[in-house]
């Protein structure tokens, strides 16, 4: 913040300081101890209130749109990493799908990024793997989906322009394409892993391409 403060508007700087002097508030000991759902939902508090006084304050420019792209291309990240991690990791016995433990995990899945009532809503149906990988991988209503999100990736490049941007732009357009024409049961018998992990390669490189367009080479 400190050094693009003359990009920022006063409430964003404002609210960005206040949360690092509560960040330094905060006890070592708060994270790993009884507290720390207090701690992560104050950190998603402020992840909140900031996102929204920045959407609601910054004029519509290249800040705004590269402060747009930063948002997405992390939630993107975000999302399948954590979608993978239930899929693949936690629940490494057969004999334990569709128990208890099975349905405690994908629902605080889904409550991690916020969608719980948004399945409840759409599917009115006992949480299924393969519909929650169907909202946060497709459905573009799902604001936190790989769809939605690379909508909004391609959009904020639209909007910017760059001597060698072509390559950033391109991928971002072949992503896209996957996503729009993607079936959820092709991804499933394809291995749902595989399609994160291969997800999580292009986003990485669009992250790359779109820092050696705009920001300067690696």
């Amino acid at each position: 913040a400190h050094a693009v403060r003359w990009q920022i508007t006063s409430e964003m700087w404002e609210t960005l300081n206040a949360t690092w002097l509560e960040l330094r508030a905060f006890g070592r000991e708060l994270v790993p101890g009884p507290d720390a759902n207090r701690f992560f939902d104050w950190v998603k508090e402020r992840s909140h209130l900031f996102r929204g006084v920045t959407y609601g304050t910054i004029m519509r420019g290249e800040a705004f749109d590269f402060s747009r792209l930063g948002t997405f291309i992390e939630r993107a990240d975000a999302t399948a990493r954590i979608l993978d991690v239930k899929y693949h990791i936690l629940l490494p016995r057969v004999e334990d799908v569709g128990g208890a433990l099975d349905y405690y995990q994908w629902a605080a899945l889904l409550r991690s990024v916020s969608s719980f009532e948004t399945y409840r809503t759409i599917y009115r149906d006992q949480i299924r793997p393969i519909n929650v990988a169907e909202l946060l991988i497709l459905d573009r209503r799902m604001p936190r989906s790989l769809a939605a999100c690379l909508d909004q990736i391609e959009q904020a490049l639209d909007r910017v322009h760059g001597q060698n941007d072509q390559p950033a732009k391109r991928l971002c357009g072949e992503l896209q394409a996957r996503l729009v024409h993607g079936d959820i049961e092709e991804i499933f018998q394809g291995g749902l892993h595989e399609y994160l992990s291969e997800f999580l390669e292009d986003i990485s490189e669009l992250g790359l391409r779109i820092q050696r367009a705009y920001l300067g080479a690696l």
